[in-house]
C-alpha cells in the first residue's frame, strides 16, 4: 500500500467507509480503512481502523499528533482504556503503544496537528453534556486550536440547518442515522470533507450524529 491518496484539499471527497475493503498494516490483527494518506506507513493520515482481539501495535512516536474516535470496542495504551464514544487527542511527540483486549474500531488522524498545539485531551462523548446550537442542533466541543474547532453535532428529526459556506474547509464522519445536503445522502460511516469556500445546505430526515471538524483546510 503505497503513494498518496486524496491529498488534495482542494477537492472535495466523499467515501461510504462501511463499503470500502479493509488493508493490512504493519501489526498483525490490526487493518484499517484508508481515507486520505501521504504515506503508507508514515505522514499525513485519516482512516478507520480496527484492532481485533488481543491485537496490538509496535511502540510509535507521534510527531505531529493522533487524534482518535472510537467507536465500538476498547482502545488502551499505557495511559489508560478508552471505550465506545472516547475521543482521544495524543499531542505532538507523544509516544505510546496500543493495543485492545476486546477489539474496537477507531476513527485516527495521524499527523495534523499544529506543532503549538500541545494539549491531551481525553472527552467520554456518552457522558459529556452537550449544549444547545443553532436551532434544534446540539453540539458537544471536544477541542479547539486557531481556527481549527473539532466538535460532535447532534441533529433532531427533520432538522434543516441554515445554508452556510465553509472558510477553512469542514470534515465530517456520520456517526449514526442519515446526513444530507443538495449534493446527496451521507448514510452512517460516510466521510465527507469538502474544501475551503465550499458551501451547501444541510438538513436531516432521521435524527443524526455527526462528528465535525472545520477550520482545518
Amino acid at each position: 500500500m503505497t503513494g498518496a491518496l486524496n491529498l488534495d484539499l482542494n477537492r472535495p471527497v466523499v467515501v461510504e467507509t462501511l463499503a470500502q475493503p479493509w488493508s493490512g498494516s504493519r501489526a498483525d490483527g490490526v487493518v484499517r480503512k484508508p481515507l486520505e494518506r501521504e504515506q503508507a506507513e508514515a505522514g499525513r493520515a485519516t482512516s478507520i481502523v480496527q484492532f481485533q482481539p488481543g491485537a496490538r501495535f509496535p511502540p510509535h512516536t507521534h510527531a505531529l499528533g493522533e487524534e482518535i474516535l472510537v467507536l465500538d470496542g476498547v482502545f488502551s495504551d499505557e495511559a489508560g482504556d478508552y471505550p465506545a464514544g472516547t475521543y482521544l487527542r495524543n499531542p505532538p511527540g507523544s509516544r505510546h503503544t496500543p493495543h485492545s483486549d476486546p477489539g474496537c474500531t477507531l476513527f485516527v488522524k495521524l499527523e495534523q496537528f499544529a506543532p503549538e498545539d500541545r494539549e491531551k485531551v481525553v472527552v467520554d462523548t456518552h457522558s459529556a453534556p452537550f449544549q444547545p446550537g443553532i436551532g434544534g442542533l446540539r453540539v458537544l466541543h471536544l477541542h479547539s486550536f486557531g481556527a481549527e474547532h473539532t466538535a460532535l453535532v447532534h441533529w433532531p428529526a427533520g432538522e434543516h440547518f441554515q445554508a452556510h459556506r465553509h472558510w477553512g474547509g469542514e470534515e465530517i464522519l456520520v456517526l449514526s442515522g442519515e446526513f444530507i445536503d443538495e449534493h446527496g445522502r451521507y448514510p452512517a460511516g460516510t466521510w465527507i470533507r469538502s474544501p475551503h469556500s465550499s458551501q451547501h445546505d444541510p438538513w436531516v430526515e432521521e435524527e443524526t450524529l455527526i462528528y465535525v471538524k472545520t477550520g482545518h483546510l
